[in-house]
């Protein structure tokens, strides 16, 4: 049940602040909802092509803090945190897949693959709603389900 709660949470934060995000010209990256520890954090990641600033995050908070408040979808007390997704933002969703293919990718499995590899770099060539497919630097083209991977991240040496 718990998991079904952290769902609707993300979704219902997502369809409240997206709007709001893009009304000050940025890009809604990704919403999370985590525990870590004993406290929980609704993190807010956003994005511009110039790069988000400390005050693009600070202006987010304080445009999405009382709409929060008021629709309420979060039970437990939270920290709300703002920011970029950095330089080595990860791929999440598929929008995210779709805007970077051809790029460096790092990934990092739960299970090692068929070559034993846990974390290997390449480039995103391919992807769907559950796999991507990686040309490693090794020379392998490897499929991989989405659901095995720790995360998928852009190589930002590489770019």
């Amino acid at each position: 049940m718990g998991q079904k709660k952290k769902t609707n949470t993300v979704e219902a934060v997502t369809e409240l602040v997206r709007p709001i995000v893009e009304e000050m010209g940025l890009i809604l990256w990704d919403v999370r909802f985590v525990k870590e520890g004993a406290v929980w954090y609704l993190r807010i990641f956003i994005d511009k092509d110039s790069g988000v600033t400390i005050e693009d995050c600070e202006n987010v908070t304080r445009a999405v803090d009382k709409p929060l408040d008021d629709l309420d979808p979060i039970e437990q007390n939270y920290c709300l945190e703002v920011s970029s997704p950095g330089i080595e933002r990860e791929l999440v969703k598929y929008e995210h897949f779709e805007s970077f293919l051809g790029a460096p990718v790092m990934v990092k499995l739960h299970k090692p693959n068929e070559k034993d590899m846990r974390e290997f770099k390449g480039t995103l060539i391919a992807h769907d709603k559950d796999t991507v497919t990686v040309s490693a630097e090794d020379g392998g083209q490897y499929v991989i389900n989405k659901k095995d991977t720790v995360y998928i991240k852009l190589d930002d040496f590489n770019l």
